[in-house]
């Protein structure tokens, strides 16, 4: 037989061993858990407002003895709180608005000449078209007569013979009558019979009605001028007439020598390499100096003997005078490849008038991207470029018409380039051109076809500033020997002295040019440091506060998705009951444990708790010492 030996442990030893077993426990747990959340939002929030360093947070549990402070801290800490963030909001509309800072700069430095283009005001009665141009003037002779009782004279003297030629039906005539002139009383249009009476003119208009090819609809274009009635009119067959000619090089007839009389740039004579020549359908021949590009003239100093001088004729011999009214020349100041369109930036020069034009030279550069709406050069503009030079606005803006007026029309208009596989407006090919030119140009003009909006503004620019003084020339003193001497050199026929030729005078006004820039007014850097001022406006703190809200923020994210995960897993277990817990089912025993509090905090990590061991489960009643002895 054996004997066991069972010694009674005093009671002070037991409990102190229950304590030291507890408090190793917790140490265990405290070290074994590695990201440890609050058990409670309000510990949180007591947590953070007594550590943070915003100020006035303190205030708020500092305090919470006395409501009314409580209260008023936490109406003024939000309150300023939604003021900051009001500032937030103005300072990203403005970011995102891409605001620009315009800057302004003076260079000094040799500058290149820029294209001076010059026209006769003279449309020239080519011979390739003489014959219909004489019929033309006929027709418009007798429409005078008719309206006016006007008889004007013409250069011609054989108008018998073309009245009492045989034509065919599609002839000129045929095709004038199917557009002539009426007259208009307020909004009615009426044929003006041969032998109506004597009318009072000032009660009247004067217009022409452009038909469909099925006459159903007619567009009237009326005019409260007699005189700008008969140039549209007229202009509108000649146009006509141009279209008509198979080539367009049977027109290009440059007559230099007879129109500038003389041509000096820096003091040195210009020759033929200097300028380019072309056919403009209502300003004649046109002559452009200074365009190309291989040797372009620069000016090393300012004023009037350092830049282009001109002396041209103005007396008009050949011209249609009832398509030109005006005497002079045309000039035009622009950028090397650009098209020099006369109709937008062109002024006219006066006969017996010297013209002193001055220039200043300006550049404009753009932020392109979000911060304007400009195109660098124009490949991103859906708007194919017909003229052979670079990106403009306006070369968009008639690149757009011309399109559209070959998609709608079925041809193209005559002073805008041809586009390919497409031919020129003509009444003899296209019955009801001039109806759908007119109804498109009204929409045009109302940009409903959208060029305005399709066609942007180039990122780069060059303009020039121009000023102009004005001075009799030749004076009278010296007019005589001036015109001998232009008889003998040029072979001018003097017919008219003072109205016979003009002198211009082209030169830059100073030597610096000015350059206007663009810069972002609003970067990340200036962005930044603006909610850093509001920031420290409001709560006096830095980066580091805002990194310290920002761990609030996920502290009180963290706390929710555990809550609502304990809380998910307690009505699971509620709603699925499962067999009774075993008493060594650690982990049921403590869920089930009745009148257990929870504790302050919590950790991510599952901490096993270990139960006291068999020896500590004696019972505490009053025992014996003794053996017990087994056989």
């Amino acid at each position: 037989g054996g004997s066991v030996k069972t010694g009674k442990m005093p009671e002070g030893e037991k409990m102190g061993q229950c304590k030291q077993e507890e408090e190793q426990q917790q140490k265990e747990e405290e070290q074994e858990g590695l990201i440890e959340f609050y058990g409670s939002y309000q510990e949180l929030f007591q947590f953070f407002c007594s550590n943070t360093t915003i100020h006035g947070a303190i205030r708020l549990v500092c305090s919470k003895k006395n409501k009314m402070k409580t209260a008023f801290w936490s109406v003024l800490f939000f309150l300023t709180f939604g003021l900051m963030y009001w500032q937030f909001g103005i300072l990203y509309r403005e970011y995102f608005s891409y605001p620009v800072n315009l800057n302004l700069n003076l260079n000094s430095d040799r500058l290149t000449f820029p294209a001076v283009t010059l026209c006769t005001l003279n449309p020239y009665r080519y011979s390739a078209i003489r014959k219909k141009l004489d019929e033309l003037d006929q027709i418009t002779h007798q429409t005078l007569l008719d309206l006016y009782d006007y008889n004007m004279s013409l250069a011609r003297s054989d108008w018998s013979s073309l009245s009492t030629r045989k034509r065919s039906s599609r002839s000129l005539l045929h095709h004038v009558q199917r557009h002539p002139l009426r007259r208009q009383k307020r909004d009615n249009l009426v044929n003006l019979p041969e032998n109506s009476p004597s009318v009072d003119k000032n009660d009247w208009k004067i217009g022409f009605v452009l038909c469909s090819e099925n006459n159903k609809d007619c567009f009237h274009q009326a005019y409260s001028s007699g005189v700008d009635a008969v140039r549209e009119w007229y202009s509108f067959h000649y146009i006509n007439i141009l279209a008509q000619m198979p080539d367009a090089k049977a027109l290009d007839e440059s007559d230099f020598e007879n129109f500038i009389y003389a041509c000096r740039f820096n003091e040195a004579t210009c020759d033929k390499a200097n300028y380019t020549h072309f056919h403009h359908p209502l300003y004649g021949n046109c002559y452009t100096f200074n365009d190309n590009s291989s040797s372009l003239w620069t000016s090393s100093l300012p004023g009037i003997n350092n830049g282009l001088s001109l002396v041209v004729r103005t007396e008009q011999n050949d011209f249609i005078p009832l398509l030109s009214t005006v005497t002079g020349a045309r000039v035009m100041v622009h950028d090397q490849n650009e098209p020099a369109f006369m109709d937008d930036g062109g002024f006219n020069v006066r006969p017996g008038i010297e013209t002193s034009i001055s220039m200043r030279k300006e550049m404009t550069v753009r932020l392109g991207g979000s911060y304007s709406d400009c195109t660098e050069d124009g490949s991103d503009v859906p708007v194919q470029n017909l003229y052979s030079s670079r990106y403009t606005e306006q070369v968009c803006i008639r690149s757009c018409f011309q399109l559209n007026m070959v998609e709608r029309c079925g041809c193209a208009y005559y002073f805008y380039p041809l586009p390919a596989g497409a031919e020129y407006c003509d009444y003899t090919k296209h019955v009801a051109w001039g109806y759908c030119y007119y109804k498109l140009l009204a929409e045009f003009k109302a940009d409903v076809l959208g060029c305005f909006h399709k066609c942007r503004k180039p990122c780069k620019m060059t303009e020039y500033q121009l000023s102009a003084g004005y001075s009799r020339w030749p004076s009278a003193v010296s007019e005589d020997w001036v015109f001998y001497m232009l008889s003998q050199q040029n072979k001018y026929n003097i017919t008219s002295k003072r109205n016979g030729v003009a002198k211009v005078n082209i030169f830059f006004e100073e030597w610096n040019y000015k350059t206007n820039g663009e810069s972002p007014a609003f970067t990340v850097v200036t962005l930044l440091s603006q909610l850093g001022n509001q920031w420290s406006l409001w709560f006096g703190s830095s980066v580091l506060s805002v990194m310290e809200l920002a761990e609030l923020i996920l502290d009180f994210i963290a706390i929710t998705f555990i809550l609502a995960l304990r809380w998910f897993r307690s009505r699971q277990r509620l709603s699925s009951p499962g067999p009774p817990p075993s008493s060594q089912d650690n982990t049921a025993f403590q869920d089930e444990v009745p009148g257990l509090s929870a504790p302050h905090r919590f950790t991510v990590e599952a901490v096993v708790t270990t139960l006291p061991s068999y020896n500590s489960l004696e019972p505490r009643g009053p025992s014996r010492d003794g053996e017990v002895g087994h056989e």
